[in-house]
């Protein structure tokens, strides 16, 4: 029989906590966030999260965020961070968002003062790394949504601009030939 677990939400920024309180979600806690999203910010959230998976209280994080595409596509994207279920494959993505070349590097390390406690260092300096860059994204995408929002109000206020201008213009020009007809009518009719 399938375990079912409920989902315990973190949010961050009022849009989200706004939603998860309307939709009577399981929320532990909610962080505020600035246009500027700072590493500090990143930190709070990640810090919280870490202290919690570490715990047991949690038993995977995952990050539910718009990622930005282009200026017209935000996609929304459900990531793991922890567990990490492969290493050699999270080390390939971080590569490939980096853009940089590397090279493999087949020597053998000697870790001080060992691995776990290399790792156990790591983990913290991994998951704020890869959370703020969720969070760069995230803050992209809503720039170019806002962006995108205020071009097509824009343009939409510059077409009913013209079109009011348009009306006023035929509405004067009625009003104008009106007067030209009542004064010629009138000379007309001083003239018989």
């Amino acid at each position: 029989m399938p375990r079912t677990t409920s989902a315990k939400f973190v949010s961050v920024g009022r849009k989200g906590t706004q939603y998860l309180a309307r939709m009577k979600r399981d929320m532990i806690a909610d962080f505020p966030v600035s246009d500027h999203v700072t590493f500090s910010e990143t930190r709070n959230v990640v810090q919280f999260m870490v202290k919690k998976y570490l715990e047991g209280e949690i038993d995977t994080i995952e990050v539910l965020y718009a990622t930005f595409k282009n200026t017209l596509v935000q996609v929304p994207q459900l990531r793991p961070v922890l567990p990490l279920a492969n290493l050699a494959q999270a080390v390939e993505d971080l590569r490939k968002q980096s853009g940089a070349e590397h090279k493999c590097d087949t020597r053998e390390f000697i870790y001080e003062p060992g691995p776990k406690a290399v790792l156990d260092a790591l983990l913290p300096f991994y998951v704020n790394r890869v959370i703020h860059q969720y969070f760069l994204g995230a803050k992209a995408s809503e720039h170019s949504a806002r962006m995108v929002a205020m071009k097509t109000a824009k343009d939409n206020a510059s077409k009913l601009l013209d079109n009011l201008t348009l009306k006023f213009n035929k509405a004067r020009q009625t009003a104008i030939t009106n007067e030209i007809i009542e004064i010629a009518a009138a000379s007309f009719a001083q003239q018989s």
